[in-house]
Parts: structure tokens; C-alpha cells; sequence
């Protein structure tokens, strides 16, 4: 698969005849191991182990209902209360984060109203923080550890 600027783990990927497939410890099954999804598993693996997230407290694929579709946010962070807090949008590592990328996640955000989103190829991570008084955001120079959420 593709090396990525995160901390390496010991991802379980197992073959079957559809392909390979990598565990979800989120979703708590394997899923197929697609590029976005080499992506997901080693940022979720980040958050974690890195900056604190408690993974029960985080979701993979979380749906939402915006208008009348439903959507799947890729990683949704809760806080204490299950308030979402953080949305995490991944995309492939050879696509580039555009203004494209930023404008799901915030449509996203107009139904879970979070504090923070994060866009992610793997390679380049972004983050930004959300002011809900003047509807404008800033961007981080990092990810915030989970206490700091």
C-alpha cells in the first residue's frame, strides 16, 4: 500500500477472494482495504495513539441525514457527553486537498455542528477550528490532543 506521513502500526489485512481487507477496530470487522481507507485506519491509528482519542468514543462511516440524502462522515469524534466534536474527511494519498474536499465536510458540519474538522490524504493533514460566533474558522498548525478539544 502507500507510505503516509503518520506513524506506522500493525494493521491486520488479511486476503479473501474479493481482495485484501484491513480490520476496523471502530467498526469491529474488516473492511476492504482501498486507498481512503489505508488512510482512515492509520489516521484513526494516530488520533489514538498519539493525540489520546479514546476509540470508543470515535465512529467510522457515521451516518447523517442532510436534507432529505443520507451521508457517511468518515470519522466522527464525540465528546464525554456524545456530542460530535471532531469530523474527519480522508481522502486518497494521490488526490490533493482541495476546496472540493473542505466543502463536504462542511456540509457535513451543517448537521453535527463541531468544533473542529479535519481533512486528510495521508500526506498532508488539515485542521481547522470553528467559530460559530462570526461563522468563520482558523487553521491549526496541528491536530489537538483530545483534552484539548
Amino acid at each position: 500500500m502507500y507510505a503516509l506521513n503518520l506513524p506506522t502500526f500493525d494493521a491486520k489485512i488479511r486476503k479473501t477472494p474479493n481482495g485484501l481487507e484491513i480490520f476496523d477496530p471502530l467498526r469491529r470487522k474488516y473492511v476492504s482495504l482501498t486507498p481512503e481507507e489505508w488512510v482512515r485506519q492509520h489516521f484513526v491509528h494516530y488520533l489514538i495513539s498519539e493525540k489520546g482519542y479514546p476509540a470508543s468514543l470515535m465512529a467510522n462511516e457515521a451516518m447523517i441525514r442532510l436534507n432529505s440524502l443520507t451521508k457517511r462522515c468518515d470519522t466522527v469524534v464525540y465528546d464525554n457527553s456524545l456530542r460530535p466534536v471532531v469530523i474527519c474527511e480522508f481522502k486518497k494519498p494521490d488526490i490533493e486537498i482541495t476546496q472540493q474536499a473542505f466543502d463536504q465536510v462542511v456540509r457535513y458540519n451543517i448537521v453535527l455542528k463541531v468544533k473542529y474538522l479535519i481533512v486528510s490524504n495521508g500526506m498532508s493533514h488539515y485542521c481547522c477550528k470553528m467559530n460559530y460566533e462570526d461563522m468563520s474558522f482558523d487553521y491549526l498548525q496541528e491536530i489537538p490532543e483530545y483534552g484539548d478539544l
